[in-house]
Formats: C-alpha cells, structure tokens, sequence
C-alpha cells in the first residue's frame, strides 16, 4: 500500500508499529488470495496437472509460490540499500521465469507424440516474454531517467511496509498471469480453435496499442512542452497504454476459452484484476490526481477531459451547434442540459448578457437574461429559455 504523508515531519512522526501492521496485513491478504485462487484453479486435481501425481497437489500452486519467492529474495537488497529501480525489472522477470518453467512443466509431462496441442501454450507464453521484456525495458529506462520512482518514497524506510509493496508485486504477477498459468498446466488436449486465433488477435491488438501509445508519449514527452499530450491515439484516450494493457490480457483469457475446466474458469480473474488495478487502484486515478494538480482549471485541459474518454479508444465528443442563424438581441432561445454536455463552453452564434442564473432562477418556461460565459448544465433546466442580448456569429457560451 503506498501511504501519503503531509511532509516529512508526519512521516517521520508515524508510530513504526502502525507502519508495521499495515505491511504484514497486506502481505498476509497477499499470501491468502493466492493460496485460494491457487487451490481454486487446481480443483479437482484431476485434469488440472500432467504429472498425474496426486501426492504433488495443484502444480498451479508451485507458480505462486515462485512468484512470491522472486519478489522476497529482491527485496533483501532492495530494503538494505534503499532502493526501488529494479522493482519493475523483478517484476518483468517473475512473468518470465514462471511462465517459461510452467511452459517447461507442460512440454515435459505432456504427450510428446502430440506436438499439436502444445502449440497453444508455446505461443501464449512466448507472447508473454515478448510483452514482459518489452514493457520491463521501458519501465527501467523510464526509473533510470527520472533517477528513481516516486511511488516508494514513503515506504521504503519501513521494512513491513516496504516488504508489502513486494508481495503485493507477487500477486499482482500471480493473477495476471492465470489464463496462462492455466493453459500451460491443464491435462487437456485441444489443437488450436477459433478462439485461439481470436484471442491472439485480441492480444495482438492490445500489445500494438500499448506499444505505439508509450512511443507517442515518450516522443511528447521529450519535447518538454510543459502540457498534456493530446496527439496520436491520446487523443482518443487519455490513457491508450492502459487500454492495450487490458486488451492483451483479454486476448490471453479467450486463448484458454477451449480447455478450461471445473475451478480454472477462475482464470477470468486474470483481465478482471488488470482492469480494476488499472482503473481503480494504481494506475489510471493517481495519474488522474496528478494531472488535476498540474492544469486543472486551465479551460482547454478541462475541455480536454470533456471531450477524451479516459479509458476506452473512442472518437471525441463535439460540441454541439446551438443555432445555425443569427439573432436580434431580444431573440428567445430554448436551451437544455444536454447542449451543454460536450464541454464547459458550446458554440454559439449569439452572446448572452445579465447577471448568473441558476436552474431555480431558469424555471421551466422562464424567460430571462442569463449568464456571460461560461455556464454549465447545472445552470439550465430542461426547456429552459434564454435572452439573445446581442448578435455575435461564432461566439461561445
């Protein structure tokens, strides 16, 4: 959990076994959803693990067990020498090792006569490395660059704290992994279906996005031009990489659609956990609060947010058109929430004059004198009506 402090007094005044029970409740919440997620994926027994040894138990336990195993072993030089630069970097190599040794495991135990059936987890897991070591590379250079990463600033002095972080790391690893981890254990064997070849696409596609939108903003970015970018695909998105991110793990899951079985259907968990870390936990709402700190209330960044859909890659939404014609001053014009919708200004081809009003003030069927710009919909009323004051082709309200 990353913990915001005031200023440093307040972290420094913050109770170490405060801090401490924090760490170890997060850390045993990890180490549980595993275990049950695991015993979940492996149930029943049967069909669930090639070795056909019932004294092993879910082999897709051993997969978290490593997962977290990596993360402990980092984390010793991590907490000793204060540092979270290769924090991303482990994490590029536990989605590596655990799905090339569950890969291992497969071609190992399964029949080798029927090369066939492999072609599936080979492929998923090859996609996997080609995602981990792309991304890991990007992530480090981006830490390298900036000198270290802000997010473990107020967690690192503590060690419970600290450990959290990294074990949080192994689960996040765990179920993201799991319509792989599912696909490279299963006893099942299935040639390649059309969902195969769906889900392929589907990853495919994300991975392009996520790729081409990190290169767009590190292009931006490098131009330091002190704004938001608002070019490529980020102006269809306010965050395409998240889009592709969760788009490939989909693909994953719909891969494994023809030989899921019994509690590995909880292999859904896997794209369901990437969109609720990426939209409500970690990703998309402190980035969010950070752009808000930085432009908010600068009128085109916030004509910005109006417009881009913060997730999904959509056309942008239009102001809409009030009138087409001019007016005298004296002109009644009908207005609705909905015309205000698109932003915080529409365009207009008349200037409206007098005090604010409100959506009291602009009771149905009143007509008066409204507000100079800009307003919103909160200050119109369904079929409210307004007072052209003056004539102004083109102007904004």
């Amino acid at each position: 959990p990353v913990i915001a402090y005031a200023d440093q007094e307040e972290l420094s005044s913050m109770s170490s076994p405060k801090t401490a029970a924090i760490g170890v409740g997060a850390s045993l919440a990890s180490l549980a959803i595993c275990a049950g997620i695991a015993y979940a994926a492996g149930y029943p027994p049967t069909g669930n693990q090639l070795a056909n040894d019932a004294t092993l138990g879910p082999v897709i336990a051993y997969a978290a067990a490593v997962s977290m195993g990596i993360q402990w072993i980092a984390f010793v030089p991590a907490f000793v020498w204060q540092t979270e630069r290769y924090y991303d970097l482990v994490g590029s190599i536990t989605y590596t090792s655990v799905t090339l040794a569950t890969l291992i495991y497969r071609l190992a135990y399964s029949n080798t006569d029927d090369l066939v059936s492999n072609v599936r987890p080979i492929v998923c897991s090859l996609l996997v490395v080609v995602w981990a070591v792309r991304l890991g590379s990007f992530l480090v250079k981006r830490v390298f660059r900036a000198g270290k990463d802000g997010r473990f600033d107020d967690v690192k002095p503590y060690f419970a704290a600290y450990l959290a972080a990294w074990t949080i790391q192994g689960l996040w690893v765990f179920l993201t992994l799991l319509p792989v981890l599912v696909v490279n254990t299963t006893s099942r064997n299935k040639a390649p279906f059309v969902a195969d070849y769906v889900g392929w696409a589907v990853w495919l596609l994300g991975f392009s996005i996520e790729v081409v939108s990190d290169n767009q903003k590190s292009a931006f970015t490098a131009l330091k031009t002190g704004k938001w970018i608002d070019t490529g695909l980020w102006s269809y998105s306010r965050h395409p990489n998240y889009f592709g991110e969760i788009t490939l793990w989909v693909g994953q899951f719909i891969v494994g659609i023809s030989v899921y079985q019994g509690g590995q259907w909880i292999a859904v968990l896997g794209p369901v956990w990437v969109f609720i870390l990426l939209n409500y936990i970690t990703g998309i709402p402190l980035l969010e609060k950070r752009a808000d700190e930085k432009w908010g209330g600068n009128p085109e960044y916030e004509q910005y947010k109006k417009e881009v859909s913060i997730l999904a890659i959509v056309p942008r939404k239009q102001a809409r058109q009030i009138s087409p014609t001019s007016h005298e001053a004296g002109t009644v014009v009908s207005l609705t929430p909905q015309d205000l919708e698109a932003g915080p200004s529409v365009e207009a081809d008349y200037v409206i004059a007098a005090p604010a009003q409100t959506v009291k003030d602009l009771s149905s069927g009143t007509t008066r004198g409204a507000a100079q710009p800009p307003a919103s919909a909160a200050d119109v009323d369904a079929d409210s009506q307004l007072t052209v004051a003056s004539h102004a082709p083109g102007a904004q309200y």
